[in-house]
Parts: structure tokens; C-alpha cells; sequence
């Protein structure tokens, strides 16, 4: 079985380019976006359209309300099952986004099995808030007699994370690294062929000032508005998403509604030049297609 894989930064014409290539290639599309789960969160997200939608199927689109988060492990699942009944139907599948960490799943495993409860959570977060960074690095190195590997001592969010692990599971991090890499990959029988999209610098910033004007002449401060309404914030990952969290700001009154765009611009370029760092260091081998105004569309 064959998997291919388009990506590339935010505002670079993913959805473009997936939306024609499926349909010269008879393939339906796997979303690899980490905002597209999300029902109501439509303009911020660019997402495809109903008439785009209707002219080749989209998977993993409008999966989840606001205020439910999806996780990696959840998404490998139903991306694997999507990918072999679009395979079994005689199509082509075609994963289409540029969210890094969900685009990982498809290379290999990314999440073991360690289920964290709130509990745990809050413990963990009150000996950081109450004691500081130090004492929760101590009770790890209790935890872990044999050392602690290549874990950033120093990042208070990697230090969170690998003590709540601990204490779930009663393992140390040596015996979970151990177990998370001798897990068979989720994709591990499927065939990759990875594409890259690129476009020049000045055209991306072209489509990065007009994304984002575009959003707001859309209705992106009454879709926040909405989404308020549903339980946005209640959801971190999705209030937090560019777009979305400039228009909390200025809702709030953090941030000056002359200056909306302009801010929703320069996260956007703080990000993709995120993501460029990722492709390079991150994605397996893969082919460029260099874009420009109309294509090209590369024929499989």
C-alpha cells in the first residue's frame, strides 16, 4: 500500500495542490492539520470549503466540537483506519497538512501508551508553582536512579511531562524509551512518498498578508465571537492558534483592533519560519515541488 504525503508551511497552498492532485489522481484526502478537527473553526483555519470537499472526499475535517482536544494517539488511530478503507475502496490516499507533530505519526510512533490522570496532573503543577522547577527535577532524579538521558532539565514543560510519566506509570524513563522503541510504527507497511511545497520568500509573504486580510474580511472576529461561545478557551490548543488568540486579545482589550492584522502577519511569519526548521531537521527524505502563481501539478 501506497501513502502520500504533501506538505509545507502555512499559507504555501496545501489545500490548493492536495484538491488537484486528488482529483487527477483518484485519491481522497487525510487531513494532517491540528485546527481542521475542530467543527466551527472555519475562516482562522482556511478550511476547505463544502464545494471543495464536495469534489474529493476529506477525512479527519469537523471530527471533534471545540471544546474537545484531540491527541496524537487518537488521530494515528483513525488516520490508519481512514487510510486502509480509502486503499480497500481502490482510491489513492493522499495526507495533506503541516501540523509536524501529527505529521510524525505517519514516519513512525510518536506516543507511547502511559495514560496521565488530572490528579497526577495537578500534583505535578502544584510542587512546580509551589516549590519551583528544581524540586520537581529532584523527584525525578529519585524516580530515575539511572539518570535522567537527554531530557531537558532546564524546560519546566519537558520536566512536567516526564515527571507526570513517572508517577503514572511507576517506570522510569530509560524503561519507557526502551518499551516506545521497540513498538511497531502505526504506517509502518505503507510505502511513503513525501512532497514538499515550497513557494519564494516574497510570494509566500505576499500570500501571508493576503491570508490573513482575507480571514478578517471573512468573518474571523464573529467566528472567534462564536467560538467564545462554545467553550474556545476551553480548549487551550485551539484558543492558542494564530488567528484565533490575536482576536481573544483584542476582544479582551490586550490588543488594538487597528493592529489585528498586523499581528496575526507576524505570528504567522514567526511560525513559518517554525516550520521550516522542522521540515529540515524533522521530515524524512522527500521531494521539493517549488511552486509559483499556477502550479505545477506533478502527475503520479
Amino acid at each position: 500500500m501506497k501513502l502520500r504525503v504533501v506538505t509545507g508551511c502555512t499559507a504555501t497552498g496545501k489545500s490548493e495542490w492536495a484538491l488537484r492532485w486528488a482529483e487527477e489522481n483518484n485519491a481522497e484526502i487525510i487531513s494532517c492539520d491540528s485546527l481542521l478537527f475542530y467543527r466551527g473553526m472555519d475562516v482562522g483555519t482556511a478550511k476547505p470549503t463544502a464545494a471543495e470537499r464536495a469534489r474529493v472526499p476529506h477525512h479527519l475535517i469537523d471530527v471533534c466540537g471545540v471544546r474537545e482536544p484531540m491527541n496524537v494517539a487518537s488521530y494515528a488511530a483513525l488516520a490508519r483506519l481512514v487510510a486502509r478503507e480509502i486503499a480497500e475502496r481502490g482510491r489513492a490516499v493522499l495526507v495533506a497538512g503541516g501540523s509536524g507533530f501529527y505529521l510524525k505519526t505517519f514516519f513512525g510512533s510518536v506516543v507511547d501508551a502511559v495514560e496521565v490522570s488530572s490528579g497526577i496532573r495537578e500534583r505535578v503543577r502544584a510542587l512546580i508553582d509551589g516549590d519551583g522547577l528544581p524540586a520537581a527535577v529532584a523527584e525525578l532524579d529519585r524516580l530515575n536512579p539511572g539518570g535522567l538521558g537527554k531530557l531537558d532539565a532546564a524546560n519546566p514543560r519537558r520536566v512536567a511531562r516526564a515527571l507526570e510519566r513517572c508517577l503514572a506509570s511507576g517506570r522510569t524513563l530509560a524503561d519507557m524509551a526502551g518499551e516506545f522503541a521497540r513498538q511497531p510504527a502505526p504506517f509502518a507497511e505503507w510505502n511513503k512518498e513525501i512532497m514538499l511545497l515550497e513557494r519564494a520568500p516574497e510570494e509566500l509573504e505576499n500570500r501571508i498578508v493576503s491570508r490573513a486580510a482575507g480571514m478578517i474580511r471573512a468573518g474571523l472576529v464573529e467566528e472567534v465571537r462564536a467560538l467564545r461561545g462554545a467553550g474556545l478557551e476551553e480548549n487551550p490548543s485551539a484558543a492558542s492558534a494564530i488567528g484565533y488568540r490575536e482576536v481573544l486579545a483584542m476582544l479582551d482589550g490586550r490588543l488594538k483592533a487597528a493592529d489585528l492584522e498586523a499581528e496575526i502577519v507576524r505570528n504567522t511569519r514567526a511560525l513559518v519560519k517554525k516550520q521550516r526548521t522542522w521540515f529540515r531537521t524533522q521530515l524524512p527524505p522527500h521531494e521539493v515541488v517549488r511552486l509559483g502563481e499556477f502550479g505545477p501539478l506533478i502527475p503520479r
